[in-house]
């Protein structure tokens, strides 16, 4: 899917000719509607540089696939390619229509991205994250480098976008996930304790609760799987997005965007906490498989109902009243 924007990208390259047509004995430029125009030998051109970018970082496609397949944390990485297409389609006209300008300084970025691409791989301690930051790098760079600064303008926000469908290392993702369970356990653990015949007790991501003088056997262990990761970065993904298509202020896009966070963790403990409960009072069995995955796609419309009313009430603290000139017209009947 990367690879499919990458070549889709580097398609605008030949914006540097433009179509005229010969109107007396001038050249007028004509504007470009469609992809289509861009012409067969631009996609061949695609075809061939994305064929020797797809066989330089083809051990990296192939981990990022099974990771997105793999992982259900991650398994939003195929939905992200989408967007950045859907970026870039935002602006077609005014990509199709620019007077681009190669930029040499963006083949020096390309050589170096590729270049510490191969050194991290054959290197004893490579970091795996970095060598898929390098796919990124070398488009990034591959787009200045075709289509100057112009065509950054409108592309750099999709390119960054694919950083989202990026697994993070495992150390790093554990030391996030950590806390955010044990916060939860803590909270459901609380909450739990609040009603009468249950006491719960937490300890780290173990909450042991009592019912009615009988202890539930097992426990209720907040596993990885409850961190509210999953959500937090479908979620994160899902701000920046709404942020750059909504046309609103730019204080209101920064609020909705910082407002994904605490969204999806509130809902995380809502998740944590309705599972207690289902524990406590119904059959442990209802926490578990497909039970428990609903309950956390249940939790999406939640999440998206709290980030439209903030939407909602961000557009309305402020009204902004346009002004109008109302201008008297007095009509005079003329004598003739």
């Amino acid at each position: 899917m990367i690879l499919i924007l990458w070549l889709f990208v580097v398609s605008i390259v030949d914006n540097t000719i433009q179509f005229t047509v010969e109107r007396e004995g001038t050249a007028a430029p004509i504007e470009r509607q469609r992809w289509r125009e861009l012409g067969f030998h631009n996609y061949l051109k695609m075809a061939i540089i994305g064929g020797l970018l797809c066989y330089i970082f083809r051990a990296e496609f192939r981990m990022l696939v099974r990771s997105w397949l793999a992982d259900s944390s991650w398994s939003h990485g195929f939905l992200i390619p989408l967007f950045s297409f859907y970026f870039i389609n935002q602006h077609k006209r005014q990509i199709l229509n620019l007077q681009t300008k190669p930029n040499y300084l963006g083949l020096v970025f390309l050589l170096f991205s590729i270049l510490f691409y191969f050194l991290n791989l054959i290197s004893p301690s490579g970091y795996g994250y970095f060598r898929s930051l390098s796919i990124l790098a070398s488009l990034g760079a591959i787009v200045l480098f075709l289509g100057g600064w112009p065509l950054v303008k409108y592309t750099w926000l999709p390119i960054a976008f694919l950083l989202f469908a990026i697994p993070f290392p495992d150390k790093y993702y554990a030391s996030l996930t950590m806390p955010m369970q044990k916060l939860s356990a803590t909270i459901a653990g609380n909450l739990l304790d609040l009603f009468p015949d249950i006491d719960a007790v937490v300890t780290g991501v173990v909450i042991d609760v009592i019912y009615k003088g009988k202890q539930l056997e097992p426990a209720i262990d907040v596993a990885e799987a409850c961190s509210g990761m999953r959500l937090l970065m479908a979620f994160l993904a899902l701000g920046v997005a709404m942020a750059y298509l909504h046309y609103r202020p730019l204080w209101q896009r920064l609020v909705l965007l910082a407002s994904t966070i605490p969204i999806a963790v509130f809902c995380n403990f809502v998740r944590v906490t309705i599972t207690g409960f289902i524990f406590v009072l119904l059959d442990p069995r209802y926490t578990q498989g497909i039970y428990h995955d609903a309950l956390g796609f249940a939790m999406l419309p939640l999440a998206f109902a709290l980030y439209g009313f903030l939407s909602w009430f961000t557009s309305s603290l402020f009204v902004e009243e346009s002004q109008q000139v109302i201008e008297d017209i007095v009509v005079r009947k003329s004598s003739v």
